[in-house]
């Protein structure tokens, strides 16, 4: 039987959970995703522990903040005069933005706090500081 290497095709179905039990994505949902392992397409960590499982294994793998999306950072999160916005736009905290910097670069940002006077915008990942579980199948191995 054909086992995971760097260079294969997998196609994975999954569950990720967090500590709490909370699902932030499912195949049964989404459909599985292929993947070609080595390719820089998944996290390093995850790819590691695919290779030399084989198609209709099973494996739960837990991914410390380091080794998926980081720790939570305090530099990410900014503070922004609320006359920087439109008066008419509606701000409201869970609100995600793109927001344009010097540069010329943009980045899609939630709204955590909102007052007459600022906005505090948290451009962290969402999963940033979080363990992630995933409960996977490899379904093919090419």
């Amino acid at each position: 039987m054909v086992s995971v290497q760097i260079g294969s095709r997998v196609t994975i179905s999954y569950i990720g959970t967090l500590d709490n039990g909370r699902v932030f994505y499912s195949s049964d949902e989404n459909g599985p995703m292929t993947v070609t392992i080595g390719a820089d397409q998944i996290f390093p960590a995850l790819e590691l522990a695919l290779i030399g499982m084989c198609a209709g294994e099973t494996k739960n793998i837990v991914l410390s903040p380091v080794e998926s999306y980081g720790p939570r950072r305090d530099d990410n999160l900014i503070k922004v005069e609320r006359q920087s916005f439109p008066p008419h736009k509606k701000i409201t905290a869970g609100k995600k933005l793109s927001i344009d910097f010097e540069g010329g670069s943009s980045r899609i940002m939630v709204v955590t706090d909102v007052n007459d006077t600022e906005v505090t915008l948290d451009g962290n990942h969402p999963l940033a500081g979080h363990a992630l579980t995933f409960a996977l199948r490899v379904d093919t191995v090419a």
